[in-house]
């Protein structure tokens, strides 16, 4: 697939790409900033042609990942929610509101990923999914030990994000509906939260029960 990676210079967005560069998928990296977008590109081993603006990575791909701070999310949306059409829009987004970012603070709209839809509209499908995963891990070749679960109104478009996530090594749930997105960027407070008090690094969630 063609993934446009919304905001692709960040520590989340790097992640991603590499891990969906090895499974041989095509990865444009967008950014509000070209020159950061050729930076990221040649990191990665992309050539220079995989830089875009957001707006142009959006109109070209056939998926997208936006995974910008909660702080852009907004503006980053509205900028290019023409080119989004008919698409799926994989959102990352976790609504934390620094300094205090171990508690939770979810938009009024519900969750960042509801605020996407309802900014969107109904010709593009939002997924969410990536909330809980330790964007410092996905930029290495380790085994990430934190499932990931995936929520949106439509099963074909789950079942889609959840086949890229396995692609990125790792293990997709269908966690229901869009609005139960509320629950997964909440736990990512609760996440940090735990880092911080027992001295951890990188704590995640897993399903049992298997």
């Amino acid at each position: 697939m063609k993934i446009a990676i919304l905001g692709g210079t960040g520590a989340l967005g790097k992640g991603l790409a590499s891990r969906w560069i090895k499974a041989n998928h095509e990865v444009l990296i967008g950014s509000r900033d070209i020159s950061k977008a050729r930076e990221i590109t040649s990191e990665l081993g992309l050539p220079e042609s995989s830089a875009y603006l957001n707006i142009e990575a959006a109109d070209h791909c056939d998926i997208a990942c936006i995974t910008v701070p909660f702080a852009h999310q907004e503006a980053t949306l509205l900028s290019i929610q023409d080119k989004l059409k008919n698409k799926i829009l994989i959102d990352a987004t976790v609504p934390l509101v620094p300094p205090k970012v171990m508690r939770v603070q979810l938009p009024t709209e519900g969750s960042a990923a509801l605020k996407a839809q309802s900014l969107l509209g109904e010709n593009t499908i939002v997924v969410s999914a990536f909330q809980n995963i330790s964007a410092e891990l996905l930029q290495t070749d380790k085994k990430i030990d934190c499932d990931v679960l995936v929520a949106g109104d439509f099963l074909e478009a789950r079942s889609t994000v959840i086949g890229l996530v396995e692609d990125a090594g790792l293990t997709g749930w269908h966690a229901g509906p869009l609005c139960n997105s509320v629950a997964a960027e909440a736990l990512t407070s609760i996440l940090i939260t735990i880092n911080k008090k027992h001295d951890l690094k990188h704590s995640g969630i897993k399903i049992t029960g298997i």
